[in-house]
């Protein structure tokens, strides 16, 4: 099946952005606008992420990219598949289990080129004159990727191999992913592809979270898997993900060769790396290997290593698999970058959560053609493991990582291993230990986490105070105006206006949004304050279980665990957060300015008593089924635990909260019969 034709498509070579104004289009015209204005985005990601072969310049794409979302927006006319849908969804509870097309395995490696030898040798006794198709071996995140009748319908982390998470809404805002397939491709297509951010993308992203005040990613992998795990889509639309395709794990169709899938999967839309190659025999595969050793610094991508595959397909099924890895398949890795420096200084710095991160100051050393003068010992645990201290000298690895890391100590110039502060060294609280890792307990009271806590009082997660984005809260800190979350209930417009970029109308706004966000939904204030392990669903279960901030401020222990879905270990941080006294007093002073509200609802009590679980994608968001249940009574959780009285499942639904159910003997409901229980209970479905 071919993809529809985008000649003739007026936005496709010479695309004008002179557009009439939304209001003066009908919605028939809008319609046709749309329609063609998402073929001719889709042809200009081709052109840009497959055969990087841009026509059109950045802010033209934009513009085009813009009007679609103004009709859109406008007439109700967003379609499953359109490239809007790049931008994010709805926030998810938890990602899903899914089970893999065919299982993706692991690869055997080694670093030795008499091991790659050995496997030549093995290979040999089934292949004559094997011929070898090699990749990089991308230092990302693998995934599969499924099509069915060229729609995109479903992406899946590796997982165990197995099963993997369900990354369907957050992979479907990478830009460089097709929502379609192009060209003559098979009705059923499964691929596997690495997700992984760019290096020059990577440093400016992590420049703007230093900037911002948050804590840096410490490589690209590390910050593609956290982009792709996340529960907000959105978020993941922000990150720099890019993605390289490379084999094809199930298709509807036969590809004799991984060479043949190679040429093939750009043909689709799908994009491949610009340095996979043919070899004849094993020889040349590790000369391959050398030759992109000596380039790696020049990638735009991290790398460990090189993929060697068997080329001839029907080989490699005869060769089969072991229980982990493929027979036919074998990574000949690159060595670590590393080299030996003296420590001459640790300091600590305190992340924008509270947690203290170790940095070892070094004696500048060059590490893989870059310099280095500090290094990474993540956390206490892991400094008296390796017995690190200062004056020590140590062995720095890169590895792939762009921040390094001390991997281990080479011979001592101290006594023991460094002794870390039991107090925080900015705000001089104390420091405590959550298994490896230790933190803060100032909370709202300590400078370092200040920002973050203004920032997320204002974000949509707790009391969605427009005007007060990042950019403006640091602003406001570093111009000496706020130093603690009440004082942003003292701000006047004469001390704005000397801020810069600050008028009569935007001091006038922030200062309005302030007033109204004096009287919030309890839940909403409860979330604001950042509780750690508190986000809105919690907070939610809190507000209605305690009714006032009074009451959840002098709760027990016990009481917090009697709430559903807060177990020992939530209950715990409530209690801790709460008892710092630097924590209450911040709250006792923004509760001079904040009257917090209890909900009130227009349901009634006809759920009253019963627990509501939802897994899997339902005809409408679950945060909307969840306030549903919630003003008729019930309550609505996220897990599902001996309160449980009912799992309502819908479309790929999540196996664990199935398990669990069996376990506890659960009521599972499809969604049909979720409806047929609310109408038993006279509620009524409310249509969105």
């Amino acid at each position: 099946m071919a993809e529809v034709s985008a000649e003739g498509n007026p936005y496709v070579e010479d695309p004008q952005t002179d557009f009439e104004s939304v209001e003066a289009v009908s919605e028939e015209r809008a319609r046709e606008q749309s329609e063609l204005l998402r073929e001719a985005i889709r042809h200009h990601d081709y052109r840009y992420y497959v055969e990087n072969d841009p026509v059109i310049a950045d802010r033209t794409y934009d513009a085009l990219f813009t009007r679609l979302q103004e009709l859109e927006d406008a007439f109700g006319i967003q379609t499953e598949d359109s490239p809007t849908r790049r931008v994010g969804g709805e926030p998810v509870d938890e990602l899903e289990t899914v089970e893999h097309v065919t299982p993706m395995l692991s690869i055997d490696s080694s670093g030795e080129a008499d091991d790659v030898r050995d496997f030549d040798d093995r290979i040999r006794k089934t292949v004559s004159d094997p011929e070898y198709v090699c990749d990089p071996k991308f230092d990302g995140l693998s995934l599969e990727v499924v099509y069915e009748d060229g729609e995109y319908a479903r992406a899946t982390t590796r997982g165990n191999g197995r099963e993997g998470d369900d990354v369907t809404e957050n992979v479907r805002t990478i830009s460089s992913i097709p929502h379609h397939l192009r060209g003559d491709y098979p009705d059923s297509l499964a691929v596997r592809g690495e997700v992984y951010m760019p290096r020059d993308a990577f440093q400016a992203f992590n420049r703007e979270r230093v900037e911002d005040g948050k804590d840096p990613f410490a490589n690209p992998r590390n910050a593609a898997a956290g982009s792709l795990r996340q529960l907000d889509s959105s978020v993941t639309a922000e990150r720099p993900l890019d993605c390289f395709f490379y084999d094809v794990l199930d298709a509807s169709e036969e590809f004799p060769t991984h060479w043949s899938e190679y040429e093939a999967l750009p043909t689709y839309g799908l994009k491949v790396v610009d340095r996979t190659e043919l070899v004849d025999d094993i020889e040349d595969a590790i000369a391959y290997r050398d030759d992109l050793m000596a380039e790696r610094e020049e990638l735009n991508y991290e790398i460990d290593g090189v993929v060697i595959k068997l080329n001839d397909r029907s080989a490699c099924a005869e060769l089969g698999t072991t229980a982990r890895s493929y027979r036919w398949a074998y990574a000949y890795k690159f060595p670590a970058r590393a080299e030996v420096t003296t420590i001459t200084d640790v300091i600590i710095q305190v992340g924008r959560t509270g947690r203290l991160t170790p940095v070892a100051l070094l004696e500048p050393v060059d590490v893989g053609g870059v310099t280095v003068s500090r290094a990474s010992l993540h956390n206490p645990e892991e400094i008296a493991e390796k017995n690190v201290n200062v004056g020590d000298e140590v062995r720095v690895q890169r590895a792939g990582d762009v921040i390094p890391y001390v991997s281990e100590v080479v011979e001592k110039g101290s006594e023991g291993h460094y002794e870390f502060p039991e107090r925080c060294p900015v705000c001089d609280s104390p420091v405590e230990r959550d298994g490896p890792i230790a933190f803060c307990t100032g909370g709202l009271a300590c400078d370092a986490q200040l920002r973050r806590a203004v920032a997320y009082y204002a974000s949509d997660d707790g009391l969605d105070i427009e005007g007060l984005g990042e950019e403006r809260v640091e602003q406001l800190i570093d111009g000496g105006l706020v130093e603690s979350l009440p004082d942003l209930y003292e701000l006047d417009a004469d001390d704005l206006l000397e801020l810069d970029g600050w008028g009569e109308k935007s001091a006038e706004n922030l200062l309005a949004e302030m007033e109204r966000s004096k009287h919030p939904q309890l839940a909403n204030f409860v979330s604001a304050i950042g509780i750690p392990r508190v986000g809105t669903e919690t907070a939610r279960a809190l507000a209605r279980e305690f009714g006032s901030m009074n009451h959840l401020l002098d709760a027990s222990r016990d009481q917090l665990e009697s709430v559903p879905d807060i177990g020992p270990v939530v209950a715990d941080r409530i209690r801790e957060f709460f008892d710092s006294e630097r924590n209450r007093e911040v709250v006792r002073e923004l509760l001079t300015h904040v009257e917090p509200e209890a909900e009130e609802t227009d349901g009634g009590d006809e759920l009253a008593g019963l627990t509501f679980v939802f897994t899997g994608s339902l005809s409408q968001s679950r945060s909307d089924i969840s306030d549903l249940v919630e003003a008729h009574g019930a309550n609505a959780t996220g897990s599902v635990s001996g309160n449980t009285d009912y799992l309502v499942v819908g479309d790929n639904p999540g196996q664990t909260k199935r398990d669990d159910a069996e376990k506890r003997d659960v009521t599972v409901l499809e969604e049909d019969e979720f409806w047929d229980v609310l109408a038993e209970n006279g509620i009524e479905r409310e249509e969105r």
